[in-house]
């Protein structure tokens, strides 16, 4: 058994160039299982938090997805493809704005990968307008979600004329060679209005309550509801809610890119691998909390779980590849109690491994391991 301090020297040991030979091997990987074609690339961001308080030069507080602000933070950066294969990451401050770190990552990996300009697919809060401009600049195509609401009068009113009903999508050319794609799904509009319904549920709770001032009036989630009556008095605008109703199931895309309409919104569904990707990481994989306070022991950090998940990825191809009725999370709890012993013969020296014996369940992991790995 392996002690802590030990654990520590192996991290002051772990150099960059093992990153660099990490994502290399996982690029390779990717490369095989999706037969050579990366064309299409995945881009998102979270946030790890750390228990200490104090701030560095990487460590700083900033806007937590985890809701933990007042803890010190990084942020990491993940590139995959199809299916959630990885491609790269990177470690960026915890102050970072997000939006910021897509061109120079996307451009660096590309660069190290000599990835041919493939289609950026990221979700709407990392593609700004500077972002799309850039893209456009250096000739990449890119696929994002659309704010339907934010768009021109003119739009709206094209949108909600139409009057989509289950699985129909309609184009609308913005400008040059950009389009917006808005599709309409039944089971997205009883969810839409389930929403709607429960955050208005939970601001008539409040204002009965006495719970809400004038400083509640924004435009964060459902309090775009509500709106001030007379000096004092806060109160819902429901007519707004009702308004609202128009735009339940519908989904918009913003794009450039070449792809079909319907090649544009079955892509953009694949968004869902990486933000799978990241739930595994922090749920699976125990990516946090870290108490780690040297930067490259936080990075070694990243980088073990990186080459964890790549790990974990592929085991997920080779069940579902052999048809195992054993999930992830099972096959990974079967291995805490499998155990392999060494002994040394007396007399010849010789030093023999013998695995001891397994249920039906870890036999058939342990052949499905041998077999594909």
């Amino acid at each position: 058994m392996l002690d802590i301090d030990a654990i520590y020297r192996f991290l002051d040991k772990f150099s960059n160039k093992l990153k660099d030979q990490v994502e290399q091997i996982a690029f390779a990987h990717t490369l095989k299982v999706l037969q050579g074609n990366i064309s299409i690339v995945f881009y998102d961001m979270t946030t790890i938090y750390f228990e200490a308080s104090d701030e560095d030069d990487l460590r700083k507080t900033g806007f937590s997805k985890d809701g933990k602000h007042q803890n010190p933070q990084i942020y990491i950066g993940l590139l995959v493809g199809l299916g959630g294969y990885a491609i790269g990451y990177d470690i960026f401050e915890g102050n970072t704005y997000e939006g910021h770190t897509l061109i120079p990552f996307i451009e660096k990996i590309s660069k190290k990968f000599n990835l041919n300009k493939p289609v950026v697919v990221a979700d709407a809060g990392l593609l700004s307008n500077d972002n799309i401009k850039a893209l456009e600049e250096m000739d990449y195509e890119y696929i994002i979600s659309a704010r339907l609401k934010n768009e021109s009068k003119k739009i709206k009113k094209q949108i909600l004329k139409k009057q989509l009903s289950d699985g129909q999508m309609m184009k609308i050319k913005k400008k040059d060679n950009i389009r917006l794609i808005v599709t309409y799904a039944t089971n997205r509009a009883f969810k839409d209005e389930y929403n709607r319904k429960r955050g208005l549920q939970r601001l008539e709770k409040q204002i009965k309550a006495g719970k809400l001032t004038k400083s509640s009036i924004n435009n964060r989630g459902y309090n775009k509801y509500l709106k001030l009556k007379g000096d004092v008095s806060i109160e819902i605008d429901y007519e707004k809610f009702n308004n609202d109703k128009s735009w339940d199931g519908l989904k918009g895309y913003i794009t450039n890119a070449k792809l079909n309409d319907k090649q544009i919104v079955e892509n953009y569904k694949n968004l869902w691998h990486i933000e799978k990707a990241f739930r595994m990481s922090k749920t699976d994989l125990r990516i946090r909390p870290i108490y780690h306070r040297l930067k490259h022991r936080i990075e070694a950090h990243i980088c073990i779980s990186f080459t964890a998940y790549c790990i974990y990825k592929e085991l997920e191809r080779v069940l579902y590849k052999e048809k195992s009725t054993l999930s992830l999370k099972k096959s990974a709890e079967l291995t805490h109690n499998m155990y392999q012993i060494t002994y040394t013969l007396p007399e010849s020296k010789q030093t023999k491994s013998k695995l001891l014996k397994m249920d039906n369940q870890q036999a058939e992991l342990y052949q499905i391991i041998m077999k594909n790995f």
